[in-house]
């Protein structure tokens, strides 16, 4: 009973702040609220099902490569591979000319279980915008594209690696899911630090950005 009285209280209180907000405050609330939700939707960077989808779109790839596109740290994508091989849903297969290289695989069954998990991202993907028409998705697109396009010129001097990760309008956190803002907007380095800024190379970024990640599986 106190806990659901704590949350009305919680949820009043947000509401009153949402309407004292003017219409720039509101779009910015609605946005950290999707995204809030996406990254709890989302199955992580190195989850098993996205490897397994990643594995079937790119086919055949180095573990190195893997890693990369991950944006994870080599440690845990081990980690991981080596329990989808134990599974028999991928192999590895170490170069022949040089043994620190291994070329990943999906085995059949791997095959069967990205097509399903894909089929289910692909789901929740339409179930996320059935509100919309068509045509109110397709003005959607173009008004998130015409802002993305804007932050990326006027914030460029702002993007920057902080222990790795890119920070900035397309940045996540240091975890998944974490919030690392103050009061809800992304927390820069002030003058003077070690400032690092993004060159926009996602191929050899070692952890690239949400950003890089989606440029990344857009180029496959």
């Amino acid at each position: 009973m106190r806990a659901k009285k704590n949350h009305e209280k919680d949820l009043a209180q947000r509401k009153a702040h949402y309407e004292s907000e003017d219409i720039n405050g509101k779009l910015v609330i609605n946005l950290r609220d999707l995204g809030h939700t996406l990254r709890g939707l989302s199955e992580g960077r190195g989850s098993q099902r996205r490897i397994l989808i990643m594995l079937s779109e790119t086919g055949t790839i180095t573990q190195r490569e893997l890693t990369q596109r991950l944006g994870i740290q080599p440690g845990s994508a081990s980690e991981v591979i080596a329990k989808l091989e134990n599974a028999g849903l991928l192999s590895r297969v170490v170069s022949e000319t040089d043994r620190r290289t291994a070329a990943i695989t999906l085995t059949q069954e791997g095959e069967r279980q990205a097509a399903e998990a894909k089929a289910l991202r692909d789901q929740r993907h339409r179930e996320m915008f059935a509100v919309l028409t068509d045509e109110e998705k397709a003005l959607l697109l173009a008004l998130l594209e015409k802002v993305n396009t804007d932050w990326e010129g006027r914030y460029v001097e702002y993007l920057e690696h902080h222990h790795g990760h890119c920070h900035g309008p397309h940045s996540e956190a240091h975890g998944q899911g974490e919030d690392h803002s103050h009061n809800g907007e992304p927390h820069f380095q002030e003058e003077g630090q070690n400032r690092h800024a993004c060159n926009h190379d996602c191929v050899n970024c070692p952890h690239p950005c949400p950003k890089g990640r989606a440029r990344l599986e857009g180029e496959r």
